[in-house]
């Protein structure tokens, strides 16, 4: 009885306090589905990453804040419906309500098929931007937790990678903790500039940031063997 009377006590205070919060009161007025779009909003305008004409790959996108964010960004004037300048390609394992002008692919991003599909939608394009808000489910074990964590950023960034123009940028989460210092190596291997910002928006409580790569380095070519 102890056990479920503390839950509920802590459930009324995440409520409460989710209730109250500034962000959800603003992503209500504003008409995004999740307080989340503040984060990316803070995060582009910090850098100006997304801009009109540019294709913007979304992964973890459910609920759609993020996608209706980039959608905004899109559009002449800032509008939630009607002309898009560029497009948007969402990417998540659960459900999304459809987003004008955003493609939308319901499944595992680390499955072989489904990453096939979210290719398909590319259709050999460059890029601009890829954004993900991916995050596995949390067992409350660090080291397991920190494994899942850098699998879905390496896997980002290895879609980057293969996918974004010269000058593109990724944009993903990242919780600090048991490897997150080897996931920023990762980003300064990848990109030229590395910036980790963690929005005011992002709760207080919550050990997430944002590890955002800017401008693909050149790979060094591979070894190539000597005639003999």
């Amino acid at each position: 009885m102890k056990i479920k009377t503390k839950s509920k006590k802590v459930n009324k205070a995440w409520l409460n306090d989710h209730v109250n919060d500034p962000y959800v009161k603003q992503a209500q007025r504003d008409g995004y589905r999740a307080r989340a779009a503040y984060k990316l909003k803070e995060i582009d305008e910090t850098l100006g990453l997304i801009r009109p004409g540019h294709l913007v790959v979304d992964l973890g996108s459910s609920p759609g804040a993020w996608s209706q964010y980039v959608r905004r960004r899109l559009a002449p004037g800032g509008a939630a419906v009607g002309a898009l300048q560029g497009a948007i390609i969402a990417l998540d394992l659960l459900p999304m309500e459809p987003i004008e002008g955003v493609a939308f692919i319901q499944g595992d991003f680390r499955e072989a098929e489904v990453l096939g599909q979210l290719e398909g939608l590319v259709q050999g394009r460059a890029v601009d931007v890829v954004v993900s808000d991916m995050a596995p489910n949390l067992s409350g074990v660090e080291g397991v937790d920190a494994a899942r964590i850098a699998h879905l950023v390496e896997l980002a960034l290895e879609f980057a990678q293969n996918h974004l123009k010269p000058d593109g940028a990724l944009v993903t989460k990242v919780f600090h903790g048991s490897g997150y210092t080897q996931l920023v190596q990762q980003f300064k291997e990848q990109f030229r500039v590395v910036k980790p910002i963690k929005p005011k928006s992002s709760r207080d409580k919550s050990s997430e940031t944002f590890l955002i790569g800017m401008g693909l380095k050149k790979l060094a070519p591979a070894p190539t063997q000597e005639k003999t």
